[in-house]
């Protein structure tokens, strides 16, 4: 028998024997020891202690003997802190929590079974520093890690790329966007129409620039405006050094986004190919068959609940770019 079955076969004796000890352990405490008045409680009790047994052994028996050596990690929806939904849903779970991808990147690095990591990015971009935590523990992980594009790798998700060894898209992928966009809602004609005035209370020149119910004097625009180029600049540097191109070339993209063939021709993804091919370089770069485990964080039933619920409301009325407030400017501000 091969050494792939021999550790097939201890995770099953360990997987079983776990399950069997607890089995034993709940009968003798909870169905022998308290007698006839507790037996319907005490089996119900059994159970539980079997499957959380059974739990514990199989997540035992993946420590001894795993059986991947890959690593998978998705970045999906909106970035942002905390998955929360941009805009007027509060609470919603339907984005990239950033920190839960950062702890399962860094989780992904310390388990002494995972050879390489692969990073699965279908995302419209997000809040900017959430993206740059999710880069930086990709680029930090130890071995090689490869991004690929499924539906979309645009703005902070190309920047999340970018950290990466590899970029891989599919065809129909849109990839891209590389750019910054800050954005404010002007309403002081329609304050105006309606009688509402705006009176500055504030200490610093700039503290109300880019407040709604006025209109941007020349200096706040130019203020507001540095500080996107300012983004910009580091953007376009980061993504350069990444993916070791020049910045002009990025430059010359001016935020556009392209279809998976001509981003490869503009060097903006390494290969074109589908989840088989990317696990079949994956091979090639480790010499070794690959198998691949998806890391990701546990939710419980309430949570899964609520982000469904979110999901529906979102899909029907809401927009799919994640977006950054500023309470004090209302200043929105994305990759």
């Amino acid at each position: 028998m091969s050494e792939e079955g021999d550790n097939n076969l201890a995770r099953f004796g360990i997987v079983a024997g776990g399950g069997l000890l607890a089995a034993v352990f709940g009968i003798v405490v909870f169905v022998v020891v308290p007698g006839s008045l507790a037996d319907l409680l005490g089996v119900l009790v059994t159970v539980g202690v079997v499957i959380l047994g059974s739990r514990a052994a199989r997540d035992y028996a993946d420590t001894v003997y795993p059986d991947y050596n890959v690593a998978e990690v998705a970045v999906e929806g909106p970035i942002t802190r905390d998955g929360s939904t941009p805009g007027p849903i509060p609470g919603g779970a339907l984005g990239a929590t950033a920190d839960d991808v950062v702890e399962q990147i860094e989780r992904a690095d310390e388990d002494d079974a995972v050879d390489a990591l692969l990073v699965k990015l279908d995302t419209p971009g997000g809040e900017v520093v959430p993206s740059d935590d999710i880069r930086n523990a990709a680029a930090d992980f130890d071995g090689p890690t490869v991004a690929y594009a499924t539906d979309v790798c645009a703005s902070g998700g190309y920047w999340i790329a970018s950290g990466c060894d590899e970029l891989w898209a599919r065809r129909g992928s849109i990839v891209g966007s590389i750019g910054v966009i800050g954005s404010r809602v002007n309403v002081s004609e329609l304050a105006e129409e309606l009688g509402i005035s705006y009176e500055r209370f504030a200490a610093g020149k700039y503290k109300d620039a880019g407040m709604p119910l006025k209109d941007l004097s020349e200096d706040e625009r130019e203020y507001l405006q540095g500080i996107i180029d300012g983004f910009y600049d580091d953007f376009v540097e980061r993504v350069a050094e990444g993916r070791d191109m020049a910045p002009e070339a990025v430059r010359d993209t001016e935020a556009r986004i392209y279809l998976g063939d001509d981003a490869h021709e503009l060097g903006l993804v390494d290969d074109i190919g589908d989840r088989s091919a990317v696990e079949g370089h994956v091979e090639d770069l480790l010499d070794a068959e690959v198998s691949v485990r998806e890391f990701e964080p546990k939710k419980g039933l309430a949570a899964r609940l609520r982000g469904g619920a979110t999901a529906v409301a979102y899909a029907a009325g809401a927009g799919a770019a994640s977006v950054f407030v500023d309470d004090d400017h209302d200043f929105r501000l994305r990759y």
